[in-house]
């Protein structure tokens, strides 16, 4: 059995409640209001979170996966598990808590207003290193984890247990993975030093997918709410520029990790790979090693998006990440496996939920190949 597991796709796993509105606004008050009745459309029910959804994608791609989360007993529980198991997935490593509740999602996707999420993170809080199956590591090519500034056994002691859990898996010999997400600044995780915390855990990460709303608040917090007032009123990427994104790219690889993915939203994608192609060797990047893989030392490319038609952006950077750690299971070039996380990306769009939108691998790669138009650059 040794190496036949693809990818094990580990964190945060929670369920989307997404409400139908038959008309929005352009601010809140036009739709919701106190003693307001809102006629609504059907409730969506989705996956939600890293392991569903890039697991899901991966999954869509041909990979052999597993996926390893934590619910609880309850409803909500019942019907996230049960969504799994009707796409044909194994839900064995996803523990099933009687003291915890499920986490979820409440999803306000309002025309004209972007979605508003009410999030209770419920049994990703408790999850930690005794969750993951220790056996699997040393069967798999790649650990990808996602969301620990949503889970609270992760995020305090500055990161101290998901370290564990990534040398673990480094020593394993698998490549390893990692997406966050932004903390609400009023929680406990938006208390943290994270930059601390990014310097205790990216040693034993070999490829790091960060947002840029997560990176400007986790390592340059005093520019932050600069940025987040020029992104809300429209300024490209919040005003940072390419230089900007090569200075936060390499203090992240002079913490220890190999790769920089920085999802740039609806402006594309972002490669920063550090120089020192001895971090790619076989002996360090671990099992996904192929030799093309050192051609990637000391290169940056920007990624702009693939045109699509927007339908929603429910689960668009996991997929956008399934689609780049795909491409490294394929031994693909750098420019090809970000052609794969920016076409990724943009079939999620296409569709209102997280996955129906991820064709096969194979006809992911036929739509870039015919020319697939790119939206415009922006760096």
């Amino acid at each position: 059995m040794k190496n036949e597991i693809d990818v094990i796709v580990a964190g945060h796993t929670c369920i989307d409640l997404i409400p139908e509105f038959y008309s929005g606004g352009e601010n809140l008050t036009d739709v919701l209001s106190p003693g307001k009745l809102v006629n609504m459309g059907p409730m969506l029910t989705a996956t939600g979170g890293a392991v569903p959804n890039t697991g899901g994608a991966m999954e869509r791609f041909g990979l052999k996966t597993i996926l390893v989360g934590k619910v609880g007993n309850d409803t909500l529980g019942s019907a996230l598990t049960n969504h799994i198991h009707e796409r044909g997935t194994n839900t064995d490593f996803i523990k099933v808590s009687d003291s915890d509740s499920t986490s979820y999602s409440v999803v306000l996707s309002i025309p004209g207003i972007d979605r508003i999420p009410l999030h209770s993170p419920g049994a990703n809080d408790t999850f930690g290193i005794d969750d993951i199956p220790k056996d699997l590591l040393k069967e798999t090519k790649l650990f990808h984890f996602g969301y620990p500034p949503l889970m609270k056994n992760l995020f305090i002691h500055n990161g101290k247990e998901l370290a564990e859990i990534f040398h673990a898996a480094k020593e394993s010999g698998a490549t390893t993975s990692l997406d966050m997400a932004r903390p609400d600044p009023d929680s406990p995780a938006g208390k943290i030093d994270w930059e601390t915390y990014l310097k205790t855990v990216l040693p034993y990460v070999d490829l790091f997918h960060p947002s840029i709303d997560e990176l400007v608040y986790m390592i340059d917090r005093d520019n932050f709410e600069e940025f987040d007032k020029k992104l809300t009123n429209g300024v490209p990427i919040g005003g940072i520029t390419r230089e900007k994104l090569d200075e936060y790219s390499n203090r992240l690889i002079d913490m220890g990790t190999a790769s920089v993915v920085i999802k740039l939203g609806n402006y594309g994608l972002y490669i920063q790979v550090t120089p020192d192609k001895e971090r790619l060797s076989s002996g360090k990047f671990g099992r996904c090693y192929y030799p093309a893989i050192v051609n990637w030392a000391g290169r940056n490319l920007y990624e702009a998006c693939f045109e699509a038609k927007v339908a929603g952006a429910i689960g668009a950077g996991d997929c956008t990440i399934a689609g780049i750690l795909t491409g490294i299971l394929n031994c693909q070039t750098l420019e090809q496996a970000s052609a794969s996380a920016a076409g990724s990306g943009a079939c999620n769009v296409e569709k209102p939920d997280a996955l129906s939108g991820i064709p096969s691998w194979n006809i992911l790669q036929q739509r870039i190949d015919a020319g697939w138009k790119k939206e415009t650059s922006y760096l």
